[in-house]
């Protein structure tokens, strides 16, 4: 195979967090429609994220969000968002860059995006692949799982863990 000198990668994972950034920016402006709500999986040391300390201590990696019935103050920026949430019945204030997002899901619609770790170096594709759409559909599954009435304060999950690059083919999700 030929050097590449465009790094396609990289610019669709751009493309897909543009996505995510446009549907809480939707959200922001409309609130959520029907019945979608989200989950967010983010990388907790991150350059840029700030969370208190208490839930660094408790999510050392990753930590996972849900964007459903008790958040405030959703302000969506150029490089990341802002939430308020409540944990054990205190509300905190979080920020997040979209760089720092290694997964979204919307279990209301069955649509779900992993992202590479950017600080991870890039892995070729190879005859793995299929791995990475195995990961994305358990992560979909997983989400599938959770009662979607949560508790107003629940707690955040650690996000899954997959091992290695997550690259995704939406085709794996849209319905036939």
């Amino acid at each position: 195979m030929a050097d590449s000198f465009i790094d396609y990668d990289a610019r669709v994972q751009n493309a897909l967090r543009q996505v995510v950034k446009e549907v809480l920016a939707d959200t922001a402006r409309d609130g959520l429609q029907g019945g979608h709500h989200f989950y967010v999986a983010f990388k907790t040391q991150a350059e840029g994220v700030s969370i208190p300390p208490h839930l660094v201590s408790r999510f050392p990696d990753e930590m996972t969000i849900v964007v459903q019935h008790k958040f405030w103050g959703l302000d969506v920026l150029e490089e990341h968002f802002e939430i308020g949430l409540s944990f054990n019945q205190k509300p905190e204030h979080l920020i997040i860059p979209f760089a720092a997002i290694v997964g979204f899901v919307d279990p209301s619609v069955q649509f779900a995006l992993q992202f590479n770790d950017e600080n991870e170096e890039t892995a070729p594709e190879t005859a793995e692949q299929p791995q990475f759409e195995k990961a994305a559909a358990s992560l979909v599954a997983a989400v599938q799982k959770a009662p979607l009435e949560q508790e107003q304060d629940a707690e955040p999950t650690p996000a899954p863990t997959t091992g290695g690059d997550n690259i995704v083919t939406l085709d794996a999700f849209r319905r036939k």
